[in-house]
């Protein structure tokens, strides 16, 4: 699909660096933003003609994207991953965003999914699924190292047991080890 212009905006914390090309490959504009969404509104809402977006996956697409769609033509949230020629040349903010730009115009850009509100719930709950099973992975795999670490044994699951948990703990005689334990 043919466009009069193409926005390319490398995303961050505090500030979003956004540059547009026309139709052509010309620039017409580059700019800095806040990583707002009163902000960004306000650039698009100036920018005229069909303009599709595009930015990286990052933590805060999937609110950049509810931000954005309503104003734009299209959207196209790219993995950087999948997009190699994103990794080409110079990594700053300014190229990264005219190069999203360059290739959106292209299209060469491999889009995110980022789909319908319903789904926002289960992904949510799936993510939080995922986190706290790697978080409680992690802090078991933790916790046998303290004792493997002073040559105790941890046979078996006893050593997360609650009821066992002081019977384990007396096991370390070291205080700052004790108290290490006890917090995971």
């Amino acid at each position: 699909m043919k466009c009069d212009k193409y926005m390319g905006m490398d995303v961050h914390q505090a500030t979003t660096v956004v540059d547009v090309l026309d139709a052509d490959g010309k620039p017409v504009l580059a700019t800095i933003v806040a990583t707002e969404a009163a902000a960004i509104i306000r650039l698009l809402q100036g920018v005229s003609g069909s303009l599709p977006v595009t930015f990286e996956e990052t933590t805060q697409a999937a609110w950049l994207y509810e931000v954005v769609r309503g104003y734009v033509t299209e959207v196209v949230v790219c993995d950087p991953r999948r997009n190699k020629l994103l990794g080409e040349g110079s990594k700053a903010d300014r190229p990264d965003a005219r190069k999203l730009a360059e290739l959106l115009r292209a299209g060469m850009l491999r889009s995110v999914y980022h789909g319908h509100e319903a789904t926002r719930k289960l992904k949510e709950l799936v993510r939080a699924y995922e986190t706290l099973s790697i978080d409680t992975e992690r802090t078991m795999v933790r916790i046998k190292a303290v004792y493997r670490g002073r040559g105790i044994p941890t046979p078996g699951r006893g050593v997360y047991q609650v009821q066992r948990r002081e019977q384990w703990l007396e096991k370390l005689t070291e205080p700052g080890a004790r108290q290490r334990v006890g917090w995971l």
